[in-house]
């Protein structure tokens, strides 16, 4: 399948040129069906995040938790919207690397490439802890690291399999997901306008009551705010998924067209449903969650068994798709040269070492929470606490740069007001991070983050020197 560059010859493009990121995307099937992706992209915005995370965040910013739910969704769409821009001129594999590569340099690629592809092994191995924990608590006695196992073997071998296997897997994960919150988001709009049997309606009475809107100030705001900023992770996987669709470019259009829709019904109006219904202070919302407290105040018989059951389904899609995105990173990665050969192997159409290598990686740190859970692995988790916010930047600074070299007819998709919305998110990215620095207890992970990247950076910087690169992008204009 031919694809042509979005950026035009510049006097940049006479640099010295790294191989194609396309010419071995190539090499990969194209086995994803536009219902895959659709529901690939519905069902990323849906993670145990929204359904257990978010109750820290309610828990300290109170009925505001919907206003920080929705500056963070903004943030997020402007992401989204840059990355789709850029995704849907120039569909790859290693997708928001890629666009750094090409954009910034080869140093950029790799930092950003790197840093996602840790930040999702580490994860695949604390939704494998938190499935693990579910399953253990209905069969008491059972070990939680046999059970890991278990989940890394399946989701190894769904990603050893053709890329068809892992859509379908996804697409059953995110229709539970998508009808579990839809069938919560109606029960609270019934109990809200007091047409539920034995319910009636609150009012604004949870809303203003008990400490008002914002009962604890603008600290307990900006806690819920940085709470609300990282449950969105996960919607960057279907801009690396479109790479092997029937159609990468209207995939990723569509995908990212109804961004906006999916963050406000499912993260806005999940947490105005929830602190409209239940008090913000009531202690399930923290200890087991607000869709668990919601439910319990409703007086919905086995709230708690409904919950394991959905928040299961969740982290085992999560494990799914986050093995399946770090090996197609780590793939894109090595095709540019910049890792080692061996994960670059393609077999029947998927980089079966690279799903390998990513899956192990992932159990490593499962066995570390139980080695070394009082010094490596807090380690770990601290590394990877503001890495989404880094890779948001690289996008950002990307598409400001791409955008001018884009032919446009390739700009399927276009970020809104370019150049002051991308300007106006970075902006709020350093906001963010000014915001982190203000916490203790997110201080020490965006110094952790900014001591890996700090590491990552220096390494791809060393790597394109040897290279003989002059920092010039590293992708040539024509690809096929």
């Amino acid at each position: 399948m031919d694809r042509t560059s979005a950026s035009p010859p510049t006097a940049d493009s006479a640099a010295p040129a790294t191989p194609a990121p396309a010419t071995a995307d190539s090499a990969l099937t194209h086995g994803l069906k536009q219902r895959h992706l659709s529901m690939i992209a519905l069902g990323g915005v849906i993670g145990a995040g929204l359904f257990v995370g978010s109750g820290a965040g309610i828990a300290a910013a109170g009925p505001s938790i919907v206003v920080a739910y929705a500056i963070s969704g903004l943030l997020v769409m402007m992401v989204m919207r840059m990355l789709g821009e850029m995704s849907a001129a120039n569909p790859a594999s290693g997708s928001f690397s890629v666009h750094a590569e090409r954009a910034i340099g080869p140093w950029a690629g790799f930092t950003a490439g790197w840093s996602f592809w840790f930040l999702l092994c580490v994860a695949v191995g604390l939704e494998g802890i938190g499935a693990a924990q579910i399953v253990s608590g209905w069969l008491p006695g059972t070990p939680e690291w046999a059970w890991v196992a278990l989940f890394m073997v399946i989701f190894l071998g769904t990603n050893l399999a053709a890329v068809k296997n892992f859509g379908e897997f996804e697409f059953w994960f995110a229709a539970l997901k998508v009808i579990a919150i839809t069938l919560f988001l109606v029960l609270g709009l019934l109990a809200i306008l007091g047409v539920l049997p034995d319910t009636d309606a609150p009012g604004l009475t949870n809303l203003t009551g008990d400490g008002g809107f914002l009962p604890k100030g603008m600290d307990g705001f900006i806690i819920g705010l940085l709470a609300s900023v990282f449950a969105y992770g996960g919607l960057e996987t279907v801009t690396i998924a479109a790479a092997e669709s029937e159609n990468p470019v209207q995939g990723v259009a569509k995908a990212v067209r109804t961004a906006m829709w999916r963050i406000a019904v499912f993260y806005i109006g999940s947490m105005a449903v929830i602190v409209t219904l239940v008090p913000w202070d009531n202690p399930k919302v923290a200890e087991v969650g607000p869709f668990y407290a919601m439910l319990d105040h409703l007086g919905i018989g086995g709230a708690a068994q409904i919950m394991n059951v959905v928040i299961l389904i969740a982290l085992l899609s999560a494990m799914n798709a986050n093995i399946y995105g770090a090996s197609r990173m780590a793939r894109s990665l090595v095709a540019r040269g910049q890792g080692p050969a061996v994960l670059g192997r393609i077999s029947s159409g998927v980089p079966r070492n690279a799903v390998l290598f990513s899956s192990v990686f992932g159990f490593l740190c499962v066995l570390l929470s139980y080695w070394r859970p009082d010094d490596v692995f807090p380690w770990l988790l601290n590394m990877i606490g503001a890495v989404i916010l880094v890779v948001w930047i690289f996008i950002a600074v990307s598409q400001l740069i791409l955008r001018r070299r884009t032919e446009p007819e390739k700009l399927v998709v276009r970020m809104w007001l370019f150049p002051v919305l991308t300007i106006v998110a970075l902006v709020g990215m350093v906001g963010i991070f000014l915001l982190m620095l203000r916490q203790p207890d997110t201080r020490d992970q965006l110094l952790a983050t900014g001591a890996l990247t700090a590491v990552l950076i220096g390494i791809g910087v060393v790597r394109q020197r040897r290279r003989g690169n002059d920092g010039a992008a590293g992708i040539p204009a024509q690809r096929k």
